[in-house]
């Protein structure tokens, strides 16, 4: 069953946003080309602890594009001014994939408002290993033009490649997904964004040792695009993180795992707290 959601406004563009549940507040943050929806099978599942919120990052899904840059820092400020206008001082993270490195960003730029952080297979390192298919969507304007000209192979790829083999997204978080993802300015907004990210990725692990909060690397230990050597080399470059793998897990391990996933995670958020 999908998330309830809506679309709030924001003087910068208006966000799609699921909320539920009661606690402290822990916000998911996803990647491309899925939207919010990928947490449809994990959100529920930790809303009896926590007030579990989930939005499309603006110019994604269904939320409008905002002014401004595309890096992951540039992503994090507009997470800050989110969490600004929902009036929330203090928050956990959960990303995964292009939302893993935002999370991280906040994190180590904005210490007083991350009470704990969980990054999911993510593209962490820029000269570590990742599957053929984003080698190759990494090369200069090639993300761009399948971006352009082929959206239904990209996304049926990541589809393919994201799951284990057999398994399939069940029609309506399928449509959900493909609808927003097909969107031409979704496209152009995700375009963007790699480009950011891409000239971002070198400087990046600069702020990984700043991350002073409790923090869980957690990784699928069959994800095809970003091996587990990702998250071993994240989980040595910031002091006291745990490090977990998930057994026969892929990349969306958040959905056709959920269960399993939502346990991890609430048992870290709870050991941290007690």
């Amino acid at each position: 069953m999908l998330l309830n959601t809506g679309l709030e406004p924001h003087p910068k563009g208006r966000v799609r946003v699921s909320r539920l549940g009661t606690g402290p507040p822990l916000v998911l943050l996803h990647g491309y080309p899925d939207n919010l929806q990928i947490f449809c099978a994990l959100a529920p599942r930790l809303a009896a602890r926590f007030t579990v919120i989930a939005l499309d990052w603006p110019g994604m899904g269904w939320s409008d594009a905002w002014p401004g840059g595309t890096t992951p820092d540039h992503m994090a400020n507009r997470l800050v001014e989110l969490l600004d206008a929902w009036r929330i001082d203090r928050v956990s993270l959960a990303g995964m994939d292009m939302g893993g490195q935002p999370a991280l960003s906040l994190a180590a730029r904005h210490p007083d408002r991350v009470d704990r952080l969980v990054v999911m297979n993510s593209l962490v390192f820029g000269d570590e290993a990742t599957s053929w298919e984003i080698r190759l969507l990494r090369r200069y304007h090639w993300n761009e033009w399948f971006l352009r000209s082929l959206p239904r192979v990209v996304f049926w790829k990541a589809v393919r490649t994201a799951l284990p083999p057999g398994v399939g997204l069940p029609a309506p978080l399928r449509d959900d997904l493909w609808q927003g993802f097909r969107r031409p300015e979704v496209r152009r907004f995700i375009s963007r964004m790699c480009a950011g990210y891409q000239g971002a990725l070198p400087r990046l692990p600069e702020l990984y040792p700043q991350i002073r909060c409790p923090m869980l690397v957690l990784w699928g230990e069959c994800d095809r695009h970003f091996p587990p050597s990702q998250a071993r080399r994240l989980h040595a470059a910031i002091q006291g993180a745990q490090l977990e793998m998930v057994a026969g897990a892929e990349h969306w391990m958040a959905w056709h795992r959920a269960e399993e996933v939502a346990a991890r995670i609430g048992a870290f958020l709870d050991g941290v707290r007690s």
